[in-house]
């Protein structure tokens, strides 16, 4: 089946938003939103010309495979070390790996996010206070859309780095319930999260 002037469309807005994401760091739906005006101009986009974040991941894979493919991997691998050692250090709250650093895409703007597990988002804090740790706090949408489930806090942070700059970790932090049921990922498709030791199976992987 030959592709439709939709289906190219939808491809070229998912590679120049990949293009955004792996070269300036930009998030996925502002990456989205900049590609379709710059390829669409000001005129009315509609919502079947967008590419999913399936689509647009795949590109930002395909953009590093052909342009960092020499330095990503490395990059990749030391951000997934650094995430194994701070979800060792949090493993009381139950941590997860998400984002671009599990899913393979991460280059050298990306950040580490982790998912946190736990009766009171207070203990966290103080568990991070009492490290000397300097944070933020911010709202991340909740996993589980609807109107149902408010944004959950999130505490970001700087992770010094010995002779280079530090990593920047996100920790959203979710009611322990959450961690029912909601961490199956269909067949199929690639995980969404995953604890330490399925962080420690990627790392062995490519060591």
């Amino acid at each position: 089946m030959h592709p439709t002037d939709t289906d190219l469309l939808r491809a070229e807005i998912a590679a120049t938003a990949a293009r955004m994401i792996a070269e300036d760091g930009a998030d996925y739906a502002t990456a989205k939103r900049k590609a379709a005006r710059q390829i669409l101009g000001d005129s009315k986009t509609r919502s079947d010309m967008l590419p999913d974040n399936a689509q647009i991941e795949e590109e930002v894979r395909a953009y590093n495979e052909l342009f960092f493919g020499d330095t990503q991997p490395a990059r990749l691998l030391h951000l997934r070390q650094l995430a194994l050692q701070v979800m060792e250090g949090l493993m009381q709250f139950h941590p997860y790996l998400t984002g671009a650093v599990l899913n393979g895409t991460a280059g050298d703007h990306s950040d580490i996010y982790l998912q946190l597990f736990t009766s009171s988002a207070k203990d966290v804090e103080i568990f991070l206070l009492n490290k000397n740790v300097n944070f933020e706090v911010s709202e991340t949408p909740h996993f589980k859309r609807g109107a149902n489930h408010a944004p959950v806090e999130t505490l970001s942070f700087l992770l010094p780095q010995k002779g280079a700059a530090p990593e920047g970790v996100h920790l959203a932090v979710y009611d322990v319930d959450d961690l029912r049921g909601g961490l199956k990922t269909a067949t199929g498709k690639r995980a969404e999260r995953a604890d330490i030791e399925a962080l420690r199976l990627l790392i062995k992987e490519v060591s």
